[in-house]
């Protein structure tokens, strides 16, 4: 059963290295981290939700809007398949409602902030922005040029962006949903400026982020999205 339909639009995602045992701790049963050359890879995810309809309905108000969220990519081996996904550590969005139904409904860790975003397309060029604001206003901003290309085989962009699962951990039980979409294409990036206390936002065991450059730096166009009925795996 498909419990949302939506589309993700302009992903604007920053990739870090971090070590394994940091994350670990967050792995939900039944799960393990998944590497990519032999790294760790942690990422914070920009992007428009548009069009969104939960059970097949419009909810006024709640159809477009922003998220940004921290996540790391782990995997399941289902009778001898691979199930690769990630599981998220905070993702932030503009209405309480969304809140609501996100941590009730998937047992997720969504929290509510005033946010808000640019997007400016020219003939050449694509200016993205995602901002959100706890105490202060932090942002995650993109220059890219506007011709998207195909992804390539076994690129770190299809690393990052062909995880079809989400798992969540509440105490000792775990849970996964689908999310089905076609193969994204990106847009080279010429710059980005990421404007963000790690530690503020997401706790100390993310401080470290602070004091590193990012490892790459993305910008997908996304696609038409579909999320599928959780249920529970242990």
């Amino acid at each position: 059963m498909n419990f949302l339909k939506a589309e993700w639009r302009k992903l604007a995602i920053i990739n870090y290295e971090i070590d394994p045992d940091i994350v670990s701790k967050y792995l939900p049963e039944g799960t393990e981290l998944d590497f990519y050359k032999g790294k760790c890879y942690v990422s914070l995810v920009g992007f428009m939700f548009l069009n969104t309809k939960l059970l097949g309905v419009p909810i006024p108000f709640h159809r477009n809007f922003e998220e940004v969220n921290l996540r790391f990519y782990v995997k399941k081996n289902e009778n001898g398949i691979w199930k690769r996904g990630v599981v998220f550590i905070k993702e932030i969005v503009p209405k309480p409602a969304l809140s609501f139904v996100a941590n009730s409904v998937y047992n997720e860790n969504y929290h509510t902030m005033p946010m808000k975003n640019m997007i400016h397309e020219k003939k050449d060029e694509l200016l993205i922005k995602y901002s959100w604001k706890d105490k202060n206003w932090y942002s995650i901003r993109i220059t890219a040029e506007n011709k998207a290309q195909q992804m390539e085989a076994d690129s770190e962009f299809e690393f990052i962006t062909e995880h079809y699962w989400g798992f969540t951990k509440k105490e000792k039980n775990t849970s996964e949903y689908e999310v089905c979409h076609p193969k994204w294409n990106c847009y080279p990036v010429k710059d980005h400026h990421l404007n963000i206390d790690f530690n503020t936002i997401y706790g100390e065991d993310f401080e470290c982020l602070n004091h590193q450059q990012p490892i790459s730096v993305m910008l997908a166009e996304g696609s038409e999205i579909k999320v599928k009925a959780k249920k529970y795996i242990v």
